[in-house]
């Protein structure tokens, strides 16, 4: 075996005459029992004339078993862990010679793993004041106000106005057309051309006007355009919101006071914070380790990698109400961009793998099953037929590998030496 470049190997492999003359007699055997020629029965044609007449055929049969096997068992004899389709080249098939070629493909690498027990990374529990839980509870309250209607009267900021809303020109395609939708004048999620040309009407008046839409906007189809619309003022509403006290607490679930449901929050939101904050500190982990272990990876991998993180951007998109079709990918571009993201977690999910190894890290069969009753529930869908699915289409699989990561990660961050944060 030749080391070529990086993960990418060479062997060179000959078949003994021996072997070769062997399998080129039975091929030939089973043409000839097949095959129709004129002035001979099947199967009773003179094995030179089959030779001659089927002569390209036998070869291609002759290398499609040979090649496989050989190769195949040079790979297990040097205990290779190749990734992807070797790449044969240089075939020398000759009458009364050995049958050689060279292969050529990639492996998995050898990571020689350093200490990545005692990582110094920053980090300290996250805090929760008093105001945070008051902000929360104020979220809670806004999601439980109600919205009641009021006696007809010019409208103006902090009302909620009922209209019907027809776009008039602007946009491509068909019209726009709400019958009834709800927006707050002067309100943080209401444009402010709309709050401008609807302040002071009241209930049944109608108006038409023009709408700008900045560039950043989440709908495609309205991003940087100037819409023409045409509105009916149909109703005028207050927001009601729920008093702080121990009713609400009891309504909002197993609580029987406002400081139980504010303990309930604190926890919560600590949760959520040390969530993120372990996250992040996984991350710098990785990006130590990752720049401590210098090996080569597959270039499959690589590209694998960026198509993954493509794909992902392209679902985005459309889930935006992009087109991905419209689009015209350099696809050797978008690989010249995105290399330097893809080695990298490349490299963090290969000692992963590695560490997970070492230590004896994976997912328990209970692990796995709880995740798919998570999704099937989530779904509405029966459990069996779900994991039935999910092994047919591989998904335990990726189930149990993001396990295995999420646990080696949690291995790590508590092996790490954590250090406050500057």
């Amino acid at each position: 075996m030749a080391l070529v470049e990086g993960c990418r190997h060479s062997l060179e492999i000959s078949v003994p005459v021996d072997e070769v003359e062997s399998e080129t007699g039975r091929v030939a055997a089973d043409v000839q029992k097949r095959a129709k020629l004129p002035g001979f029965r099947p199967g009773k044609a003179p094995s030179s004339l089959i030779r001659k007449q089927f002569a390209g055929e036998i070869r291609q049969k002759v290398l499609e078993s040979l090649i496989p096997k050989h190769l195949q068992q040079q790979i297990e004899a040097e205990n290779l862990n190749v990734v992807g389709r070797p790449d044969v080249s240089d075939v020398h098939f000759h009458d009364g010679e050995p049958l050689r070629f060279t292969a050529q493909f990639e492996v998995v690498p050898v990571i020689e793993l350093g200490e990545y027990k005692d990582v110094e990374v920053p980090y300290h529990d996250p805090e929760v004041t008093d105001q945070d839980i008051d902000n929360r509870l104020a979220e809670i309250r806004e999601q439980k106000a109600q919205y009641v209607n009021i006696d007809p009267r010019p409208l103006e900021n902090g009302d909620f106005a009922v209209l019907g809303l027809e776009s008039l020109s602007g946009v491509e395609g068909d019209p726009m057309k709400q019958e009834e939708m709800v927006l707050e004048i002067g309100g943080p999620d209401t444009l402010a051309d709309f709050s401008e040309n609807l302040r002071g009407l009241s209930p049944g008046d109608e108006k038409d006007f023009e709408v700008k839409y900045p560039e950043t906007h989440g709908a495609a189809r309205l991003a940087g355009k100037t819409v023409m619309f045409h509105a009916t003022v149909k109703g005028l509403r207050k927001k009601d919101l729920p008093e702080l006290n121990d009713d609400f607490a009891q309504d909002l679930g197993d609580y029987r006071t406002v400081e139980e449901l504010r303990e309930a929050v604190r926890k919560s939101i600590f949760a959520q914070r040390e969530h993120e904050a372990q996250q992040e500190a996984k991350g710098k982990i990785m990006e130590k380790l990752v720049e401590q272990h210098d090996f080569p990876i597959p270039e499959l991998f690589i590209d694998r990698q960026i198509r993954s993180r493509v794909e992902q951007t392209l679902h985005a998109m459309a889930e935006q109400g992009v087109d991905p079709r419209t689009l015209k990918l350099d696809w050797e571009k978008v690989k010249e961009t995105q290399r330097d993201k893809a080695i990298h977690e490349v490299k963090a999910s290969l000692l992963l793998s590695r560490i997970a190894e070492r230590e004896a890290i994976g997912a328990t069969r209970d692990e796995v099953d709880r995740e798919v009753e998570r999704q099937a529930r989530q779904n509405r869908e029966p459990v069996a037929a779900v994991h039935k699915r999910f092994e047919k289409d591989g998904t335990i699989g990726r189930i149990a590998s993001h396990i295995q990561t999420e646990k080696t990660l949690n291995f790590l961050f508590e092996h790490a030496r954590k250090t406050a944060e500057t």
